[in-house]
């Protein structure tokens, strides 16, 4: 069974996993495409960029995030009450009182971000304050204190730098392969098109298996989280109302970004409660029924 340890352990091995497979599949780019255009300097490339891209992703994916969300810093001044639920948690959660930051749109969501809990930061929007009363909204920053608590907010946070210079770099690659040509210095033609194909392939691939590794790990630690902020509260009602409301939300968010999709509590592209079967495969969150459901056991 699922726990906040378990979980915490778990996460660290698969923040690592995650970069390691970064590794393996720009170096596995890199190097079919330096043998398909008989350049080493393309392998070279690829290995100082993916170890260069694991170390920024590390130190900097959080400042991407805010600035991708278009999140701005508040003081304690400028939202008293937003302040006050926020460290009340903190201290009955045991974590550091994280930054807060609020964004400028109607469509109710949250996030948190950060590479640990000393630098954590959550994040809501104006309608989430607009819409929900204050049990709601303790809910709702219960759920992401669980995220920074369960050591979750790193690896979704790296996930989004990743994932998208992953898909950047291999439809780059792809493009070379179908639009350039590589020059001829003789040797088995066979080979070549084999290894073009190889190429190819990979750069149709790795974009495919990194937002299939983003929405194993978003969907399931939802769950968690929703459990996880409840005990925090003692009060599951509380959020669950609060997804209810968030729920009924099928407007898109003005800087919605699918990148960063998995890191919000809710569908930032609108509600996909009443999605079931295959296309739930393809979901960045569990439907709404199902965790309020899980949440008020009913």
């Amino acid at each position: 069974m699922a726990t906040l340890y378990t979980q915490q352990d778990k996460n660290i091995r698969k923040t690592w996993l995650l970069m390691t497979l970064f590794l393996i599949v720009i170096i596995s780019i890199g190097w079919a495409f330096s043998f398909i255009y008989q350049s080493p300097a393309i392998l070279y490339f690829a290995v100082l960029f993916s170890i260069g891209m694991n170390i920024f992703s590390y130190w900097y994916s959080d400042k991407i995030v805010l600035k991708i969300s278009g999140a701005k810093l508040i003081k304690k001044e400028d939202n008293r009450e937003l302040w006050n639920i926020v460290e009340n948690l903190s201290i009955t959660a045991g974590l550091p009182m994280p930054k807060l930051y609020i964004i400028d749109d109607l469509v109710p969501n949250a996030f948190a971000t950060g590479r640990n809990k000393e630098h954590s930061v959550i994040v809501v929007t104006k309608g989430l304050l607009q819409i929900l009363n204050r049990n709601e909204i303790e809910g709702v920053i219960a759920h992401e204190f669980s995220h920074i608590g369960n050591k979750d907010i790193l690896i979704s946070t790296i996930i989004v730098v990743l994932v998208g210079f992953v898909t950047l770099l291999s439809d780059f690659f792809l493009r070379m392969s179908i639009y350039g040509r590589a020059e001829d210095r003789g040797g088995d033609d066979r080979a070549k098109i084999f290894m073009t194909l190889i190429g190819i392939a990979l750069a149709i691939l790795a974009p495919l298996i990194a937002i299939l590794i983003q929405l194993a790990i978003s969907r399931k630690r939802e769950f968690l989280a929703d459990a996880s902020g409840a005990l925090l509260t003692r009060y599951p009602e509380g959020l669950a109302n609060a997804l209810e409301k968030i729920g009924l939300y099928n407007v898109p968010m003005k800087r919605a970004n699918k990148a960063m999709a998995h890191l919000y509590i809710s569908n930032p592209f609108g509600s996909q409660g009443m999605k079931r079967g295959v296309s739930k495969l393809f979901m960045t969150h569990p439907p709404v029924d199902d965790r309020i459901r899980a949440l008020i056991q009913k």
